[in-house]
């Protein structure tokens, strides 16, 4: 094994690290959807009016919060194919999107929470003396409300989700830190791959993590609610059907 820095090494290992850099973005994007999905699942879950349901559902979220995810992705690669009558072993990607993805819902669903949260009681209560069906309630009043401004707590989440992909080398998913960890066990050398690896995820992540940060300030000033209504925290928001037969705040 080698214990000096060499450049040789550095170009050589580079284009086979980056083989597993659209794996790594894939892999990114589907844990990512399928978290904004299931965060939906446990926030109308949690919302169901019976306590022993809620209950139940806040235990099993803190307790998905509360361990690592490693764990949970070696329990669906390894342990999930073993569980009697409902066991079923499944290749390492879908591992990967049902482990991370699983694990960062439950964080994602208390964005969702709090944002719904945020909605005015008005908006509720003008929704249910227009006789807005549910679904009519929560597709055109309550979520073009509640989701704008946790957009930049969403993109945050991303950033750290693309952070914690790698994780998934350790089920055989062929990403960047797979293809480097493979590069060094076959040429005893980890130093060079590995700070690819390094400066691959720097130069993704940082500029990101700039672009959340300005989309955040943004966001912030216009959905501000006392900028909204003109600093009045008592004016009222009304509901009318006055653009192109749509309906709409105003």
């Amino acid at each position: 094994m080698s214990n000096n820095w060499r450049w040789e090494t550095f170009f050589e290992a580079m284009p086979i690290v980056l083989k597993g850099l659209g794996i790594t973005i894939g892999l990114t994007f589907a844990c990512f959807g399928f978290a904004l999905i299931f965060g939906f699942v446990w926030t109308f879950i949690r919302r169901i009016p019976f306590s022993p349901i809620r209950w139940f559902v806040t235990w099993v979220m803190e307790f998905i919060r509360s361990t690592p995810p490693l764990v949970q992705l070696f329990f669906v690669y390894y342990a999930l194919p073993m569980v009697p009558v409902i066991g079923v072993t499944l290749d390492p990607f879908t591992c990967a999107v049902l482990g991370i993805g699983i694990h960062y819902s439950t964080y994602i669903g208390e964005i969702y929470r709090s944002g719904i949260d945020s909605v005015d009681k008005g908006q509720w209560e003008a929704s249910t003396a227009l006789n807005f069906s549910t679904l009519d309630k929560w597709k055109k009043i309550i979520l073009p409300q509640a989701l704008p401004p946790t957009i930049p707590m969403l993109g945050n989440y991303f950033i750290i989700m693309f952070k914690e992909v790698p994780l998934a080398s350790t089920i055989g998913v062929g990403g960047i830190m797979f293809m480097a960890n493979s590069y060094g066990a076959l040429n005893f050398a980890y130093l060079e791959p590995l700070t690819i690896v390094g400066i691959i995820f720097l130069l993704l992540s940082y500029p990101s993590s700039i672009l959340i940060n300005k989309l955040e300030v943004k966001l912030n000033t216009r959905f501000d609610k006392n900028a909204l209504i003109g600093k009045s925290p008592k004016k009222r928001f009304f509901l009318s059907k006055n653009l192109e037969g749509s309906d709409r705040i105003v």
